[in-house]
C-alpha cells in the first residue's frame, strides 16, 4: 500500500479559557476557545457532532470521551483552530442506537454538524453509521470494536479508529500461547449479549480452532445483569482449565468483584477490557490477561504529555477513551488542515490515502483504504499482586506491543480475504 507521509499533528499549549455547557438531560459540551468576541459567524465555525454514551453501562467510559475530545478542541482552538475557523464540539449522551440515530440525524440537518464522531456501543455506532451514509457525511466511530462495522456493515462513510475484536483477541491471545494456555486447555466464556460481544465470541472461537483451544460453554449475558452467580456456579461444575469474558463495560466490573467473592480456581482472562472498568474493580479483585489499545503507563513522550495535561486539567488520570477521542480528534484536523476543506469527500480520500498520523505511540498510524480501519499497535496487559499496588490505577503492567516492531502493524489485523467489507 502507498503511504505517503504527512505533517504531524501540532501539539499545543494548554488553553487560554475553556468553556463546557450543559443543555438539556445530556451533556451538549461546547469547545470555542482561542477567538476574540462573544459570538461568531456560522461561517466561521466547524461544527463537529460527538456522541457518547454518558449513561447506562457504558456511562462511565462516555464520560472519560467527551473530557477527551473537549481537551483537543482547546488545544487545536488555542493553536488557532483549523484553516483558520474554530472548530466547535457538540457531546451528546447517545442512549441506545435509536436515539444514537435520531441525535445524529438532528446534528446533521439542524446543526449543521460537517461531521459525525464518536460513540462507544457497536450497536449504535451502527445505526449512526448508516445516518452517516444517506447524508453523506464521514463518521469517525472511536469507541466500538466489533469487527461487523469494518466488515459486512462498512461503508465509506464510516472509519473506524479504535482496534477491532479480532485485535484485542490476537494481543491477548499472543500472551496465553507464549504462556502455554491455549493447546489443549477447555475454556469457558461468558459473552455480552448484543452485537459486540457476539462478534467478539466469533473472534475467540476461532482463535481457540486455530490454537487447539476447546470451547466447553458460553452464556450470554444481557446488559442489564448485575449478578452473575448463576453463571459462576455453572462454571463451577463445568470445571474448564481457563475463563474467559467477553463483556463490555461495568459487565467486567460486577463480574469480577464476584469472581473473587465466589474464590473459583480457575484463571480468567478477557478479551475486552477499558481501563475505567479495571480501576472500578478494586485491588485484590481483577485478574489475569487482558488486550487494550492504550494505557497511561506507555513511555512514548507525547503520550506522557498527553496525560500530564490532562491530569493537571481535569485532576485524574485519562482512561483509554480519552485517549482515542482526542487522538480522533487531532487526526481529523489534521485532514481538515491538509485538505483545506471540511468536505467529507476530500476527507475520506485524504484518510483513504494512507496518510500518517502521530497516535501518541512508538509507531504513527493510518487509516487502511480499502476497510477504513486505523493501523495502530495494540497491547496486553496483566495485573500487579496486590500487595504491590499503590491504589486502584496502579493494578496494571503493560506489556510489550503487539505486533512487534520488526512486524508488519497489519499482520494482526483481519486481512481482506478474511473481511467481507465491500466499499
Amino acid at each position: 500500500m502507498n503511504k505517503s507521509v504527512t505533517t504531524p499533528l501540532r501539539q499545543a499549549g494548554p488553553p487560554s479559557r475553556r468553556t463546557i455547557l450543559k443543555t438539556g438531560a445530556g451533556l451538549a459540551a461546547t469547545a470555542a476557545f482561542g477567538f476574540p468576541g462573544i459570538l461568531r459567524a456560522q461561517s466561521d465555525v466547524i461544527q463537529i457532532g460527538h456522541l457518547a454514551p454518558m449513561t447506562g453501562f457504558l456511562g462511565a467510559l462516555g464520560d472519560y470521551a467527551v473530557l477527551g475530545i473537549q481537551m483537543a478542541a482547546e488545544e487545536i482552538n488555542a493553536a488557532g483552530g483549523v484553516t483558520g475557523r474554530e472548530i466547535r464540539v457538540s457531546s451528546e449522551d447517545s442512549i441506545n442506537p435509536d436515539t444514537g440515530a435520531t441525535k445524529a440525524q438532528r446534528m446533521i440537518e439542524r446543526d449543521g454538524a460537517q461531521v459525525l464522531l464518536g460513540e462507544i456501543s457497536s450497536a449504535t455506532a451502527l445505526a449512526i453509521s448508516q445516518v452517516a451514509a444517506r447524508n453523506k457525511k464521514l463518521f469517525i466511530a472511536t469507541g466500538p470494536r466489533s469487527d461487523t462495522l469494518r466488515g459486512s456493515s462498512c461503508n465509506r462513510y464510516l472509519f473506524c479508529s479504535d482496534i477491532p475484536n479480532t485485535v484485542m483477541v490476537n494481543a491477548v491471545g499472543s500472551a496465553l500461547k507464549r504462556d502455554e494456555m491455549v493447546d489443549g486447555k477447555k475454556f469457558y466464556t461468558l459473552t455480552a449479549d448484543y452485537v459486540f460481544g457476539h462478534d467478539l465470541l466469533r473472534a475467540a472461537k476461532a482463535f481457540f480452532d486455530a490454537n487447539g483451544g476447546e470451547l466447553i460453554g458460553d452464556e450470554l449475558i444481557a446488559t442489564d445483569v448485575t449478578d452473575f452467580s448463576p453463571f459462576l456456579l455453572k462454571i463451577r461444575q463445568a470445571q474448564p482449565d481457563v475463563v474467559c469474558a467477553n463483556l463490555a463495560g461495568n459487565q467486567v466490573t460486577n463480574l469480577m468483584k464476584q469472581y473473587a467473592e465466589f474464590g473459583l480456581p480457575f484463571p480468567i482472562v478477557g478479551f475486552n477490557l477499558n481501563t475505567a472498568d479495571a480501576w472500578a474493580a478494586g485491588p485484590g479483585n481483577l485478574s489475569g490477561t487482558w488486550p487494550t489499545v492504550w494505557y497511561h503507563t506507555l513511555e512514548v513522550p507525547g503520550s506522557q504529555k498527553f496525560v500530564e495535561d490532562f491530569t493537571a486539567k481535569y485532576g485524574k488520570l485519562p482512561e483509554n477513551h480519552a485517549w482515542i477521542e482526542y487522538i480522533s480528534l487531532k487526526m481529523l484536523a489534521q485532514a481538515m488542515e491538509e485538505t483545506q476543506s471540511t468536505d467529507s469527500e476530500k476527507i475520506i480520500d485524504y484518510f483513504e490515502s494512507g496518510a500518517k498520523f502521530d497516535i501518541l505511540k512508538a509507531r504513527e498510524a493510518y487509516f487502511r483504504g480499502w476497510d477504513h480501519q486505523l493501523i495502530q499497535e495494540a497491547y496486553p496487559f496483566t495485573v500487579k499482586p496486590e500487595s504491590e499496588m499503590a491504589d486502584e490505577q496502579d493494578m496494571l503492567v503493560l506489556g510489550e506491543a503487539v505486533p512487534a516492531p520488526d512486524q508488519d502493524l497489519e499482520s494482526i489485523y483481519p486481512s481482506a480475504e478474511q473481511n467481507p467489507c465491500q466499499l
